[in-house]
């Protein structure tokens, strides 16, 4: 498996002969594309039509419930299992300042992929599907860039599905709960936006 992570890795990283605007392209999708999910996130909670707000808030919470799930498995299992990044040990070209933490499983790749699988399972197919697509790209850019294996990024997609699972499981125990909380603590921070019309009640 560490043969075939690497040959893949050695595969994907740019290099000194890659053309340009490919690393600038991928230095876009590394850094900057993520930032877009928690923006959807705040709108959907914020803004949904009002016959779907109910159910639109309950994909918001159970995703970040998934969300926290994954992150807490993958903050476990990089410190149980700890994998060094490509550049750590000398491998590839290396094209964004990153830390020489362990690489297993991405942090990016949970992120993106937890979100794509939430909207999957939760909210619509044709949503799920381009969200992942989003995440195969930040994914690429990440390997490509050099600073994760690709076995980094199929692990953040397998602990995202771990993460969505326990949420679901997790659900019917706490989500009402949960919801209320949420939406009393939304109410009170948001009273005057609520008031003049700004955002959903």
């Amino acid at each position: 498996m560490e043969q075939l992570n690497t040959r893949l890795f050695l595969w994907l990283n740019a290099t000194p002969d890659s053309p340009h605007w490919l690393i600038n392209f991928a230095i876009f999708l590394a850094k900057d594309v993520i930032g877009i999910i928690p923006l959807l996130v705040v709108a959907l909670w914020l803004w949904s039509p009002r016959k779907l707000i109910d159910s639109r808030r309950e994909l918001v919470l159970k995703t970040a419930t998934a969300l926290l799930y994954a992150i807490v498995f993958s903050y476990i299992i990089g410190v149980l299992f700890p994998h060094p990044r490509p550049f750590a040990i000398g491998l590839g070209y290396h094209w964004l300042n990153h830390a020489p933490d362990t690489s297993y499983p991405s942090d990016h790749g949970t992120f993106i992929f937890t979100f794509s699988l939430a909207f999957l399972f939760w909210h619509r197919v044709w949503s799920g599907l381009s969200l992942l697509v989003v995440g195969a790209a930040i994914a690429w850019s990440r390997i490509y860039l050099g600073v994760h294996w690709p076995m980094d990024m199929l692990g953040g997609l397998l602990v995202g599905m771990i993460g969505c699972l326990t949420a679901e499981m997790g659900w019917k125990f706490y989500g009402s709960a949960l919801l209320s909380l949420a939406h009393k603590i939304y109410r009170q921070l948001f009273a005057l936006p609520i008031r003049w019309g700004w955002t959903q009640h």
